[in-house]
């Protein structure tokens, strides 16, 4: 597919990579030249310096023929006004970032008057994300399929783990009848999805799909924390901070807030009255300190420096606090802070890209079976796809040990009717089936992808 990008900063960045990594024709479109020049020399797109919102910019940017505009700028106006013009001028699907609160109850009125595909709020995203984790402590990383039937959950494997240093199919009776299943495991550099005979070590980051009772019976097998979060220490009064408070005060949590700017400390008392917002340094340890943050049931960093983020989370976590949840837009941030006891790092950008590459996808798969979910897991190097089986999707009815699927596939969850579904070498894919699929590799976009060559095995 041919893809416009307008703006080159992170988002529309990381979101190059990735399309051009799938063989799309990308091209990035900024007013700053040292920054196409960065992007020119890292990545396989074009790049065109100019203003998104010109028609002439854009049609030298090759709209006239382009099947997809992305408007990724650090303005929402901008954006908006960027897709309005692009549908002018025909392009098929537009999406836009937008970030102020002020847009996120017009949403819909903003796609059916512009003409806008689709609208992404990246911090409410983000938001959305850090409330599953405290929702569900015990995860380092929580994504849902099945409209909330089904999660997938990630953790580390501890000393003292039941799974450490045991092959899984000694583990059967232990973890036999619960609604789970162990997806990936990934190991340094390495990313395998585990059969019987594998054994678990401790450091492996593992990531387990099934219903969310099923998790947390997993999770209190393993001993880890199952009890309600009540009080979140938050630092950082941004977009983030805004979009988690409105979650947190729905759940009953009791939070405070640390933010520097006084006027937005004023905004964010008026808007959440029910919340202790707190005029102050949010690194300094000693107003950490005088605020009880170590009692806290969670920490949450949300200042606009990662390295703050990270040093800050790194004292919570030695501090005491149960849950600690960090923002980072650096992938390699992420690993030091996995490293040192921080499990829960979120990211906006890449929550951002993946919701757009699964727009992308579904409309490169119009015509196959439907894709209604797509994470990228295991540090980018799987993926978590739900798909709608159709009347569309090959091998119905056939046994799943009868199936030749691609090297590194996992057909992980099947629901069916509202009935969770942990696969076993009998079971069919039926048509109406929401199915989650684990794959190593990036490049699945239809259910069919899954099969290698015809699908059938000797058995078939």
């Amino acid at each position: 597919m041919t893809i416009i990008i307008a703006g080159g900063g992170k988002v529309g960045a990381t979101l190059a990579e990735h399309l051009a990594g799938e063989g799309h024709n990308v091209t990035i479109v900024d007013v700053s030249g040292p920054t196409l020049d960065r992007l020119s020399n890292q990545l396989d797109v074009m790049c065109l310096k100019g203003n998104c919102v010109s028609r002439d910019v854009l049609m030298e940017a090759g709209a006239g023929d382009t099947d997809v505009l992305i408007a990724a700028t650090a303005s929402d106006e901008i954006n908006l006004l960027c897709c309005h013009c692009a549908h002018n001028i025909g392009v098929a699907y537009t999406v836009a970032r937008v970030r102020g609160k002020e847009y996120v109850r017009e949403l819909d009125t903003l796609k059916n008057d512009l003409g806008i595909t689709m609208l992404i709020n990246p911090e409410l995203t983000a938001a959305t994300e850090i409330s599953r984790l405290l929702r569900f402590p015990s995860a380092a990383n929580i994504d849902s399929f099945a409209r909330g039937q089904v999660e997938l959950v990630s953790f580390t494997v501890q000393e003292g783990d039941f799974l450490a240093g045991r092959a899984l199919a000694a583990l059967s009776s232990k973890i036999q009848g619960l609604p789970m299943l162990l997806c990936t495991v990934e190991r340094k550099d390495e990313v395998f999805i585990p059969n019987g005979a594998s054994v678990l070590n401790v450091g492996d980051r593992v990531s387990v799909a099934g219903t969310p009772n099923g998790i947390h019976q997993f999770f209190k097998l393993l001993g880890r924390q199952t009890h309600r979060i009540r009080s979140v220490f938050i630092i950082g009064g941004g977009r983030i901070a805004f979009y988690l408070l409105v979650q947190l005060e729905r759940l009953g949590m009791s939070c405070k807030v640390v933010e520097k700017g006084e006027e937005r400390c004023r905004t964010l008392a008026e808007e959440f009255p029910r919340s202790l917002i707190i005029h102050g340094d949010g690194t300094d340890p000693e107003l950490l300190t005088e605020e009880r943050m170590a009692s806290s049931d969670a920490f949450v960093a949300l200042t606009d420096r990662d390295e703050d983020n990270l040093i800050i989370s790194l004292y919570a976590h030695q501090a005491g606090v149960p849950k600690v949840v960090a923002k980072s837009s650096r992938q390699n941030y992420t690993a030091i802070a996995r490293s040192a006891g921080v499990e829960s790092v979120v990211s906006p950008k890449l929550a951002t890209a993946g919701l757009i590459l699964r727009f992308i996808r579904g409309l490169q798969n119009s015509k196959g079976t439907v894709m209604n979910a797509l994470y990228r897991i295991a540090g980018g190097k799987a993926e978590a796809m739900e798909f709608l089986v159709t009347p569309a999707t090959r091998n119905l009815h056939v046994p799943l040990k009868d199936l030749k699927l691609r090297r590194g596939v996992l057909v992980a969850v099947i629901v069916r009717g509202g009935r969770v579904i942990i696969p076993e070498g009998s079971t069919c894919l039926e048509q109406g089936d929401d199915v989650i699929i684990i794959a190593r590799d990036s490049g699945i976009l239809d259910l069919n992808d899954i099969y290698a060559d015809g699908g059938l095995g000797a058995g078939g």
